[in-house]
């Protein structure tokens, strides 16, 4: 089927922000994460950067690919919020198209192609130097809806413990939304 914003996700055009201050992805309190900014598009879609820094490095000048996919895999997980599910990461296809520079900045492009049920269809795609820039890195990656029990369930007990006493509803709830 067809995927379908919900109606209340963020508007075209809105800083997604980080989802829980720890995650590797997109948050702040991770002094070596890729702190990835998405915002969102129209439809299901969203447009994410991040700056690939010398810690990023696997070959001497060159972004690890570990590092690349996990940009990818953050990016097609932040699509989520604009479906409103919570969902992880069932498989993630990712294609390395040319070496990504350190310092170089990464433009992505995702979006939800397809939902069927529990299962979330979506692709990404990264380029170098701008938007417009040479292709990178893409991706396409099935996403499975799950319910909240699945993090509290699996996770380690200290931070879950962390996140559920945080007074902030907001807050508590958001780092529950993206794929850990």
């Amino acid at each position: 089927m067809p995927p379908v914003r919900h109606p209340e996700a963020p508007a075209p055009g809105e800083l997604l922000g980080a989802h829980y201050d720890h995650c590797f992805g997109c948050g702040g309190g991770q002094p070596h994460g890729l702190h990835l900014e998405a915002k969102a598009g129209e439809g299901v879609s969203l447009t994410a950067e991040f700056t690939v820094s010398p810690a990023h490095q696997g070959a001497p000048g060159l972004a690890h690919g570990g590092v690349l996919a996990t940009a990818l895999d953050e990016t097609l997980g932040s699509l989520n919020w604009l479906l409103r599910v919570i969902a992880v990461t069932g498989r993630l296809e990712t294609d390395f198209v040319r070496p990504v520079p350190v310092d170089t900045v990464l433009f992505l492009e995702a979006e939800v192609t397809a939902v069927s049920g529990r299962k979330i269809y979506s692709r990404a795609t990264g380029r170098i130097g701008g938007p417009e820039g040479p292709v990178a890195v893409r991706a396409e990656a099935l996403f499975i809806e799950v319910k909240v029990d699945h993090f509290v369930d699996n996770g380690r007990p200290q931070e879950i413990q962390a996140v559920m006493a945080d007074p902030d509803q907001v807050r508590r709830a958001r780092a529950f939304e993206v794929n850990p």
